[in-house]
């Protein structure tokens, strides 16, 4: 075993794939993949699932590629430390549910890092797509809630792939509106006021459930319906049809101007929003980082951070 080894199973993850990993590495996807296979030879066990649509983790290889970070971490300290070498990219890849709170911390946490080059990944996508990035080391941390509707469901889906939810806070529901709609000025609303509106929701692609839906109350019927799959979208079609989606409540007007307000929506459900890890995964130093600039902004919102 060697460190080429290990770095080279560190690329293959963060690239999801043999054949980009093997150009990012200028060398080629054969050689590659002989090197893994020598590697689990080796060892003795399976690091990566192969099957026609690609690879994945084993729950082996999950547990190997956590160790193999520290290892190469560690390496790079002792190399800064002695042989005077220039600290390697920071990397740091998150996927989370379309939170505007979680793309705050991540533009407070790159503001405040004092270093000449890094590498982040922040992946704004569906519920299912989240849950696997973290199954498979493509993310260090996802974003999620839960509610009475989904718990059970995706606590089932977690503890099968070996993640573990950590709550950040609850939130009553809300409706982002257009600052002009008509129910603007309303100090809350009811769905029966909504029901001429347009919900605006997050499609979920393939594995699409009511399960996975980043709206709660997904099962209420609405007359007129519009999936989008990107918040720019959704926030265009606020403006441009008096529509509305149901959130946290939690907006941030750096980032998305003054012409979205947040309404409070009458309900007794509750959002149970936290990040998702894997169970076997150590967290690297920048996404601990991360975790810590999301519970000050979660607190600087009026928020109770529950852990």
């Amino acid at each position: 075993m060697t460190l080429q080894q290990l770095r080279y199973i560190i690329k293959i993850v963060e690239c999801g794939s043999i054949s980009e990993a093997a150009k990012q590495l200028f060398i080629s996807q054969p050689s590659l993949s002989n090197a893994v296979k020598e590697l689990e030879a080796e060892l003795g066990l399976e690091i990566f699932y192969r099957t026609p649509k690609g690879i994945s983790l084993s729950v082996d290889g999950t547990e190997f590629l956590s160790y193999a970070r520290q290892v190469i971490e560690q390496v790079e300290l002792l190399e800064q430390r002695y042989l005077g070498k220039k600290p390697t990219k920071q990397l740091c890849s998150v996927s989370t549910q379309h939170y505007a709170f979680a793309v705050n911390a991540f533009v407070n946490l790159l503001k405040a890092l004092d270093v000449d080059e890094y590498t982040f990944t922040l992946r704004e996508t569906r519920t299912f797509e989240i849950i696997e990035d973290v199954k498979n080391l493509r993310s260090e941390i996802g974003i999620i809630y839960f509610s009475d509707f989904n718990k059970q469901v995706l606590n089932k889906l977690l503890k099968e792939n070996h993640l573990h939810f950590n709550p950040l806070f609850e939130a009553d529901p809300h409706v982002f509106i257009s600052s002009a709609h008509p129910l603007a000025r309303e100090k809350s609303v009811t769905l029966e006021d909504l029901d001429g509106f347009p919900f605006l929701a997050f499609e979920q692609g393939e594995n699409n459930s009511f399960y996975f839906s980043e709206e709660i109350l997904s099962t209420a019927p609405h007359k007129k319906t519009i999936y989008v799959s990107d918040r720019a979208t959704l926030f265009n079609l606020l403006i441009g049809l008096n529509g509305y989606t149901i959130c946290t409540g939690v907006l941030n007007s750096d980032l998305n101007g003054d012409n979205i307000i947040s309404v409070p929506l009458e309900t007794e459900e509750k959002m149970l929003v936290g990040w998702i890890a894997n169970e076997k995964a150590h967290l690297s130093a920048i996404a601990s980082d991360y975790i810590v600039e999301l519970k000050r902004l979660i607190f600087e919102y009026g928020y109770t951070v529950l852990s």
